[in-house]
């Protein structure tokens, strides 16, 4: 019985999602003005090639800051619900606080900070 259901929930998932799709193709506009296709900076044209490689410097900065800003989430919602948790809700945050100091402590010395 709930294979059933888990087959009849995921078939029809597919199908309204196959169908937005279509539904989105066909009424979407369409423009094949070869200018569409060019890269667009403040109504600058464009120097050089479009696409160029970035340092994986700028990435790993880029995951450290999401990784530290989700961090505030969840503190955010602890310090929300702090005095229900009691004990158990502050030693579970300090573990959490000790992971991420550590990875930051971790990140920090690998150089993954530091612009060069």
């Amino acid at each position: 019985m709930y294979f059933t259901l888990l087959v009849v929930v995921i078939v029809t998932a597919m199908a309204l999602v196959a169908l937005a799709l279509g539904i989105a193709r066909a009424i979407s506009p369409r423009s094949y003005n070869p200018q569409k296709g060019e890269a667009y900076e403040c109504g600058i044209p464009t120097r050089g090639r479009s696409w160029m490689q970035f340092k994986v410097g700028y990435y790993l900065f880029a995951i450290l800051f999401l990784m530290f800003d989700v961090e505030t989430v969840f503190l955010f919602s602890w310090a929300v619900v702090v005095q229900e948790l009691g004990m158990y809700g502050l030693v579970s945050i300090l573990f959490f606080l000790l992971i991420l100091i550590l990875g930051l402590a971790y990140a920090w010395r690998k150089g993954a900070l530091e612009w060069k």
